[in-house]
């Protein structure tokens, strides 16, 4: 017995290393793709760019997970000299996973196409946990992008970005949302990342659309 204890010790190793490489994660920290669990609260003011990337990063490290330079998955129009800002440009190359350590693209070409493992089941938010999507109250499946499914800006004569994001009033503008379920209605109701536009930028026109102030979350 003495001899067969360190083989067996070594076959479970082994196996963990087989599991690890088949796209298991070893730990939390290997968190690179989630959707938030709240949202600020204002409506579509983020703070712009910059105030969701660092309102991703504040949930990840309250996730347990650091040393990972975050952004959020949104798209800026031009505006005042400065040009367009693409969402599928801020997010680096991948691969992503989630918080169970599901691979949910291996690259931006996959993230944008129908070999995505983005669903309800696999996009989780931060604490591991699935998103309330169609069917359950309240619904929550409208995540804000102001993209198209590409992951560019969308373009209208009306914002689609809820003035880049930094706008919570009613009556100015709307933004492009995804659906993380892949369900409902819209132009593209199965689209992840650029469903429909939403009713307005407040808060009580994301909740009444099926939002809840939502976005996507991907660490470079």
């Amino acid at each position: 017995m003495r001899h067969l204890l360190p083989f067996a010790v070594l076959a479970g190793a082994t196996g963990l290393l087989i599991g690890a490489d088949a796209g298991t994660r070893p730990a939390a920290e290997s968190m690179s793709f989630f959707i938030t669990s709240v949202g600020p609260g204002d409506g579509a003011n983020l703070g712009g760019l910059a105030g969701a990337d660092r309102f991703c990063a504040q949930l990840a490290e309250s996730a347990g997970v650091r040393g990972r330079e975050w952004h959020a998955y949104l798209s800026e129009r031009a505006s005042a000299g400065k040009p367009a800002v693409n969402a599928r440009d801020r997010i680096g190359a991948g691969p992503w996973y989630n918080a169970n350590g599901v691979m949910v693209a291996s690259n931006l070409a996959q993230l944008h196409s129908e070999e995505s493992a983005l669903g309800k089941e696999n996009s989780l938010n931060e604490k591991g946990d699935q998103v309330n999507g169609r069917g359950d109250t309240p619904n929550m499946h409208d995540i804000l992008t102001g993209s198209l499914p590409d992951g560019t800006v969308a373009v209208d004569t009306l914002d689609t970005t809820c003035n880049n994001f930094t706008s919570n009033t009613a009556g100015s503008g709307s933004a492009m949302v995804g659906h993380h379920d892949r369900q409902g209605g819209g132009m593209r109701p199965t689209s992840w990342n650029s469903a429909h536009g939403s009713r307005g930028c407040s808060q009580q026109n994301l909740v009444a659309t099926g939002g809840n102030g939502l976005f996507y979350c991907f660490a470079r």
